[in-house]
């Protein structure tokens, strides 16, 4: 483990190489899981306020579900999430082709709203969990991106160099910069793969 101020690091945000492979995988981290995407209690109110904007970039299904659930969700663990359509894909999904992508980004990278996406989508396949006086930034490694280590290994992209946006949106500037000169002092000292 990495401490950079208030952040714990897993070695793992460090080593591992990952790059999303839509064309292999389909965007199948909007579709798979045990529930919703995860949402910070903030998340609630603007997806509240961006819905009438958002529900134009919207598939039928998921505009239903956001109608008959609401733009938010708890779910069976009691945390807030995004709903899904019949217990499966989120609800904010969209295709672009046979390729799962999030309509509050296509919303976003249009211009009509300011907010990307929730911070948990835009983090994955990291999850930062918050305690005490700490948050721990941990990778999560699913099968279902098997083709995003590959795609990694074979362009030289580590974990916290893909995520370089989220991760600042997350931890702020100061702490991916400390981050990204400790991992490449760990790699130069042999410390780290």
């Amino acid at each position: 483990m990495i401490r950079i101020k208030d952040a714990v690091f897993s070695l793992d945000v460090l080593e591992k190489k990952f790059k999303c492979n839509l064309p292999d995988c389909h965007g199948n981290c909007c579709r798979y899981g045990d529930s919703g995407a995860p949402l910070a209690e903030d998340e609630k109110e603007v997806l509240d306020d961006i819905w009438e904007r958002v529900r134009p970039f919207l598939r039928p299904e998921g505009i239903r579900a956001i109608e008959e659930q609401g733009t938010s969700v708890i779910d069976t663990d009691h945390e807030l999430v995004t709903p899904l359509i019949n217990n499966r894909e989120c609800a904010y999904t969209v295709f672009s082709g046979d390729i799962f992508m999030c309509g509050i980004e296509k919303a976003w990278g249009e211009g009509i709203i300011k907010f990307r996406k929730p911070l948990s989508c835009h983090l994955f396949p990291v999850r930062i969990k918050h305690f005490t006086g700490f948050r721990t930034v941990n990778y999560e490694g699913l099968q279902l991106c098997s083709a995003a280590l590959g795609k990694g290994t074979d362009e030289n992209v580590y974990v916290y160099e893909f995520l370089k946006q989220s991760l600042i949106r997350a931890l702020g500037r100061d702490i991916y910069d400390e981050l990204s000169h400790t991992a490449a002092q760990l790699r130069k000292e042999g410390k780290i793969k």
